[in-house]
């Protein structure tokens, strides 16, 4: 039987029951009539040769299975007949653009692909194809690395590659995993099996191995690209038949497997040849709920806890014999219908002023829907079943009020992307009577909830307590709830359903309960109060419990703590979040310090990132005193914005930003560039117009590169390379001009040039391939060295002034004197008195 409790107008189906009676069971011919329905013959695995299979759908809200009358035909996909002699079965493709695959840091290095799978999906198989790129070519000569997918249905997997510790009271989900390895030099292909997966959502994750965290400049090399690109094809069968609740119809399966119903009489037999299997939201497979007919009569399969709003899939496999199998089947539920009332006669629910009730689960009795003829009784269960004139049997349904227990909804509140909180009406402090439970349905958004994090706590207010010792637990279970009994094993959970157990008492009054990446859907967590006794819990007496309930959605786990970031991230419509650890730490929620930074580490870092631009002293001192005052504020200015520049980009908690963090990168870049710049064009010895020129030009070019492309190759060589160009044409003239080489002293090769080429090339050669992610904090603090060093090696020095050069004399040429008498162009001549005063120009 099934029954069922109201949540507002809808109730909870404890208990699902399938037939197949022993008395109808029969083997051999018989006369045939076809009725209706469409059926489906599937090969079984061992022990039989034949299946079929049955649909029902189990809901509890006002909704009513159907039956499709007549066969389907398909007009998209491939049909063909596999695995019996009249199925019909379409196939599907679904593919997905490749992407790049990165290195696994954080799930937030992860390429994630969203699948939906149809339902009646007898086999879903994932074509995994990855293939190597490398400068616009196959990659032939990249290295081989194996790309690690995972599979989850409903929601994201969550993944653990690094073996982590994940933060306190966290549960982990389970999900799939294959390694692909590679066959052929640049592509490997692998392929995922499910036989009837579960419908809906399905999510795979693809990474590499984590590497050894080699910073590489953009453009040194072609970079290898492993690309990963995920296929679907689904075999899905149609023309399933549908059961209606609370009947029986006849069924056959014929020695031939042919797709036939069949209408037979009444035989008898001892037991019927045939194995029942059932299954929620798709068919069966091998470790689904099963019975063998053969051992019971009648053959009543018990489905306790069945799921809410799902479809049942029914499955009769016959055991091997050369005669025809027939059988009667059908499903009973249980419910909390009110049966004593008609529909007329019902009062209104109190769902109409309150958030909990009871009632019909389709607001509406079996019995006023269905017309039932009072025929003789066929088995033992003859109070319960009447037949029709058309040979399907109806079952009255029955009801068990003391399992009909209220269900209260909550109130959802978006506050932002996965910040959603969800208020329980008159919360939230709740009141747990000592009889029965409290049940709370938590309603997660198909797609937009199942990216973030699903937190639940309970703090038991002891003042409620009277002194008894009273524990609280609960059930947090997706799809249907599950209820603690008194005197039984405490958990969660059962063959089909999965559940977190939580638990409060006066010694720990407070618990949490953190679920990454939830599936979507209604989770039902179900409290009771109960007594420790000598006997283990019982139900306590005239004591109330109070908890108090607070359940949440957020984007990480705790905002990702100190030492992360949580990152919100999108797969084509998709959005979810994850957590970018820093300085060392690791994990789900950035909690795992067993490789942390300490805080002296981080402080030494920081100090020596910033006060190795103290280097820069010299190179301005030596600027200043050669009279290269423009060169000397261009250090002065890389000095600056580079010292809180690392002050600012440190990852742990030693950080100190004057200004945005993007404000001092371009200035810290800029400065660099344009220390290298500046210290070229100054050795070339130009005229003063022509420098201060390009000294303009250089810095609004490297702002414009910078801006398009700050970690570029170009941005650091391009300008280099002009400016060395630029030097050695003006060396090259000037060796020409005076037929002797320039510089003209060995002494400013030897002592100068060559040690500030050898400290500058040492520079570039430290930070192009050496550096890397552990050995960043000393490496390029001996780049800031090194390259401050090279500047005061290379520098200039003063151009002394040539004696022999005098400025040469005004000379007289040809031309005219134009004189001018002030007092005349003022208004103010007076001939008479005052003389002349005349002012000549040429």
């Amino acid at each position: 039987m099934w029954q069922l409790e109201l949540l507002g107008s809808g109730c909870s189906p404890p208990r699902l029951l399938l037939l197949v009676y022993g008395s109808l069971c029969a083997l051999g011919e018989s006369g045939r009539h076809r009725i209706p329905f469409l059926v489906w013959i599937q090969s079984p695995e061992h022990p039989t040769d034949d299946a079929f299979s049955l649909r029902y759908f189990h809901e509890h809200r006002a909704r009513f299975s159907y039956v499709t009358h007549g066969k389907v035909a398909a007009n998209y996909g491939t049909q063909h007949i596999d695995r019996c002699s009249y199925c019909l079965f379409v196939t599907e493709y679904f593919t997905r653009t490749p992407r790049k695959l990165n290195a696994f840091n954080s799930f937030a290095s992860v390429e994630l692909f969203h699948f939906n799978v149809p339902d009646d999906t007898m086999m879903a198989v994932w074509n995994l194809i990855t293939f190597k790129e490398q400068g616009g070519t196959f990659g032939d000569s990249c290295p081989n690395r194996n790309v690690t997918v995972y599979f989850r249905s409903g929601a994201p997997p969550v993944i653990n590659p690094l073996f982590t510790r994940f933060p306190r009271d966290t549960v982990v989900p389970g999900s799939f995993a294959v390694t692909l390895t590679w066959t052929l030099p640049n592509r490997t292909t692998g392929a995922f099996n499910v036989t009837s997966p579960l419908p809906g959502d399905w999510f795979l994750a693809a990474h590499l191995p984590k590497d050894e965290g080699k910073i590489s400049v953009k453009g040194l090399s072609e970079e290898c690209q492993y690309l990963f690109q995920p296929q679907l094809i689904v075999q899905r069968l149609i023309g399933i038949s549908v059961l209606y609740p609370g009947y029986f119809i006849d069924q056959m399966i014929p020695v031939h497997n042919r797709s036939v119903l069949y209408n037979t009489k009444n035989k008898s037999s001892d037991s019927c040849p045939v194995v029942l299997k059932i299954r929620a939201r798709a068919p069966p497979v091998h470790n689904s709920s099963a019975l063998d007919c053969r051992e019971w009569n009648p053959c009543e399969l018990d489905t306790l806890v069945p799921a809410w709003e799902q479809w049942y899939y029914i499955l009769v496999e016959r055991y091997l014999s050369n005669s025809d199998v027939y059988f009667r089947i059908g499903v009973q539920v249980t419910d909390c219908s009110k049966s004593n009332l008609s529909k007329d006669q019902s009062q209104p629910s109190s769902s109409m002023n309150m958030p909990q009730s009871f009632g019909t689960a389709m607001g509406f009795s079996l019995s006023e829907t269905l017309s039932v003829a009072a025929l003789p009784s066929l088995s033992q269960n003859a109070s319960r079943l009447h037949t029709s004139e058309d040979s399907i049997i109806y079952l009255n349904p029955t009801a068990d009020t003391n399992k009909c227990w209220p269900i209260r909804p909550t109130l959802r509140n978006e506050l932002d992307t996965f910040s959603v909180h969800f208020y329980v009406f008159f919360g939230p402090n709740i009141s747990i009577p000592p009889d029965k439970a409290a049940v709370f349905a938590i309603n997660l958004m198909p797609v937009l909830d199942s990216g973030g994090v699903l937190n639940m706590e309970l703090k038991l207010n002891m003042s409620t307590l009277k002194g008894a010792n009273v524990t609280v637990f609960g059930c947090l279970n997706h799809g249907v709830p599950l209820f603690l009994r008194e005197n039984s094993s405490l958990k969660c959970e059962s063959e089909s359903v999965a559940g977190f157990f939580l638990s409060v008492n006066t010694s720990a009054n407070i618990t949490k309960l953190r679920i990454p990446y939830p599936q979507t859907g209604t989770w039902y967590l179900s409290l009771r109060s109960l007594c420790a006794t000598q006997h283990g819990f019982e139900a306590c007496s005239n004591v109330t419990a109070e908890v108090y309930m607070r359940a949440y959605l957020t984007p990480c786990i705790n905002d990702c703590g100190t030492y992360g970031q949580c990152k919100l991230l999108r797969t084509n419509n998709y959005l979810y979040a994850a957590c970018e650890c820093k300085a060392g730490w690791d994990g789900w929620g950035c909690t795992d310090n067993s490789e942390a930074y300490s805080y002296s580490f981080q402080l030494l870092s920081t100090l020596l990132l910033c006060l190795s631009n103290l280097m820069f002293v010299p190179p301005v001192a030596i600027a200043i005193r050669s009279h290269y005052l423009l060169e000397a504020s261009v250090y002065i200015f890389t000095m600056f914005f580079s010292t809180f520049y690392h002050a600012c980009d440190q990852p742990g908690i030693v950080v100190f930003c004057i200004m945005e963090y993007d404000v001092l990168q371009f200035c810290d870049f800029l400065g660099s560039l344009m220390s290298v710049w500046v210290t070229v064009i100054a050795m070339a010895r130009l005229k003063s117009i022509i420098k201060q020129v390009l000294y303009l030009l250089g810095a609004m070019s490297l702002s414009m590169a910078l801006q398009l492309d700050r970690h570029g190759l170009w941005n650091l060589l391009g300008p280099s390379l002009f400016a060395l160009g630029i030097m050695a044409v003006a060396w090259t003239v000037r060796t020409i001009r005076r037929r002797r080489c320039y510089p003209p002293t060995w002494k400013r090769w030897v002592f100068f040039l060559f040690p500030g080429t050898m400290i500058a090339t040492s520079a570039v050669a430290l930070y192009a391939f050496v550096e890397t992610e552990e050995n960043y904090f000393y490496i390029h603090s001996i780049w800031h060295m090194l390259i401050a060093g090279s500047v005061g090696f290379l520098l200039p020095p003063r151009a002394k002034p040539d004696a022999k050069v005098t400025p040469l004399k005004r000379r007289r040429g040809c031309g005219y004197q134009l004189c001018v008498n002030e007092h005349e162009e003022l208004g103010l001549v007076d001939p008479a008195i005052i003389s002349i005063n005349s002012i000549c120009t040429s």
